[in-house]
């Protein structure tokens, strides 16, 4: 699949396991580097980026330009099942990896845990009808390729991949933050499932912040 210009769409290859893990880190944090919140990005690799290249591998896309991987999706089919496989995953792998001292920790990784958790226990993570919207997305654009329809081009891969398996529907999860990809969602046609206040990131950004999610219907 080709893109503008000279933007190509394609699967995950092993040989770009090292691209994604330095994208994911590099824009986790609404678009920039994920040390705004956590002190060791290898953390947040081995927690989000390498379950899925592990476990996920044929629902995971990249772009390139011929010369390096500019952004990525990530995805699942069964969130259902990926939910609980990534739980006995951190469990069995980062959690035994971060007792050990494998990982840097400090104040930042401690106010993030402590953040989601609170808000876990809040219920402030939408609730989404995973019978209507089994599969999940994440996209992630490395910075200076913003805007050239690389996030939308990666979506349009896996709707297609998620069309041929016959799913009934995709959703994804971001904030109201994230202005421009929030915008795109839309375009594409996914409508907002629901939306409560992230605690946490609107006392970091010092502006109220929504998580929100956002469904597709495919059939």
């Amino acid at each position: 699949m080709s893109g503008v210009a000279d933007i190509s769409i394609r699967h995950y290859r092993n040989s770009d396991q090292a691209a994604v893990f330095e994208i994911s880190a590099d824009t986790a944090f609404f678009g920039e580097p994920v040390e705004a919140y956590l002190e060791d990005r290898k953390l947040y690799w081995e927690a989000f980026a390498k379950y899925y290249i592990v476990y996920e591998a044929p629902f995971v896309w990249v772009a390139d330009n011929s010369q390096q991987v500019i952004g990525f999706l990530l995805g699942s089919v069964d969130t259902n099942k990926q939910s609980k496989h990534w739980r006995r995953y951190i469990l069995s792998k980062v959690l035994l990896h971060a007792l050990s001292g494998r990982y840097r920790l400090g104040p930042r990784t401690a106010s993030f845990a402590i953040g989601m958790l609170s808000g876990l226990i809040r219920g402030e993570e939408p609730k989404v009808d995973l019978s209507k919207y089994p599969a999940h997305l994440q996209i992630d654009v490395r910075q200076g390729y913003r805007g050239m329809g690389v996030g939308r081009q990666l979506i349009e891969a896996f709707l297609e991949q998620l069309r041929q398996l016959d799913v009934a529907g995709l959703h994804l999860e971001t904030t109201s933050h994230n202005v421009a990809a929030c915008h795109l969602y839309e375009k594409i046609g996914f409508q907002i499932l629901g939306n409560c206040l992230n605690r946490y990131w609107t006392k970091m950004l010092g502006t109220a912040v929504e998580n929100r999610s956002y469904g597709l219907r495919l059939k």
